[in-house]
């Protein structure tokens, strides 16, 4: 099934997602252009950039990067001749002294000459090598955004820039875990392999009925909750850091790029 809202023949490539996205589509990517990378979004000033840079060396499995953006240009043209960041997200996140203020369609109007833009891998991408082998995932299915968790393990810090590591999850019976961990593995510039799978309480989830981001999803009796680095975990430092204004994407509303999947793939 796909993400609602969309349609699946005019989004078969990044090129036509990223139209319909222009065009007014303003919900979760998930199941968008089947075989292109997508990717999590933070843009802040230059001024920081090496710090949250640093962040994300440190923090490799939750923000892996695939492409950083010249000061002030909205281009990434390792990721698509024709991007333009202040428009190509179906939503964005506002952040004003680490509070979340807005969640705009556009930015254009916030858009500043001395943004420095980072693109991070994103798990969409690995999710077409799970379908491709017959594994369900239960988001699309049901028709919504994939759960997200912020969990007690610390992420890495990097000057202002700290928080807890945010995780995305899928739940699967215990054969298709051990074939979804064999697989994702394969991907580690889009979080690779899991980093937990089984008794949420053990990273610090409390009801895993009530995600922090995205949408919950029906887990079967047979079936244990697998669970992935997240591209959100940098929304978390963001909020702890304080910085007088950085702008991200909306959690499951990625960038849409012309890169494929199989160009990330270890094996």
């Amino acid at each position: 099934m796909n993400a609602p809202g969309f349609d699946t023949a005019a989004t078969d490539d990044g090129i036509g997602a990223r139209a319909q996205i222009r065009a007014g589509y303003s919900g979760p990517t998930a199941g968008m252009a089947r075989g292109y990378v997508q990717a999590n979004l933070v843009i802040l000033p230059a001024e920081f950039a090496s710090e949250f840079h640093r962040f994300c060396q440190a923090n490799p499995k939750p923000c892996p990067v695939l492409g950083i953006s010249e000061r002030g240009s909205p281009a990434l043209p390792t990721l698509a001749g024709n991007i333009d960041l202040r428009v190509d997200l179906p939503r964005y996140r506002v952040w004003v002294e680490g509070k979340l203020v807005d969640e705009p369609t556009q930015i254009e109007s916030l858009w500043r000459d001395d943004f420095v833009a980072f693109a991070l891998g994103c798990s969409f991408s690995f999710e077409e090598a799970l379908i491709e082998a017959g594994l369900e995932l239960r988001h699309q299915t049901e028709g919504c955004n994939v759960p997200m968790y912020r969990t007690s393990v610390p992420a890495a810090s990097a000057g202002r820039f700290s928080g807890p590591l945010v995780v995305s999850m899928r739940p699967f019976n215990a054969a298709d875990a051990i074939r979804a961990i064999q697989i994702t593995s394969r991907f580690p510039a889009v979080h690779g392999a899991p980093v937990h799978l089984g008794d949420p309480s053990q990273i610090g989830i409390a009801d895993i009925s009530k995600p922090d981001y995205g949408d919950a999803v029906s887990i079967r009796d047979d079936e244990m909750p697998v669970f992935w680095a997240c591209g959100v975990t940098p929304q978390a430092a963001i909020a702890a850091a304080g910085v007088p204004l950085v702008i991200t994407h909306a959690p499951g509303c990625m960038l849409v790029t012309d890169v494929r999947n199989s160009a990330l793939s270890t094996f």
